[in-house]
């Protein structure tokens, strides 16, 4: 198992009227395919690119993207 970050900028896109991923491309300064890749977790951001779409989002960083170190994943889903 390796470390993982999951996001939810399908949720925060959604909650911001519906904001296509085009337009949180654009606001990001990244491609769609960019931002479709990050959403499904095949790509993780560098942290520049994550505060971006944070930003864009209008939320914090902690409120998009979530971190859990190998093995940690499992403790905190099983409480």
């Amino acid at each position: 198992m390796k470390d993982k970050i999951e996001n939810k900028i399908r949720r925060w896109r959604f909650e911001r009227d519906e904001m296509t991923q085009e337009e949180l491309a654009k606001r990001s300064g990244v491609t769609r395919q960019t931002i479709i890749a990050i959403e499904a977790g095949k790509y993780s951001p560098s942290l520049m690119l994550a505060f971006r779409i944070s930003s864009a989002l209008g939320v914090s960083l902690e409120e998009v993207f979530q971190y859990f170190p190998e093995g940690m994943e499992e403790n905190i889903r099983l409480k």
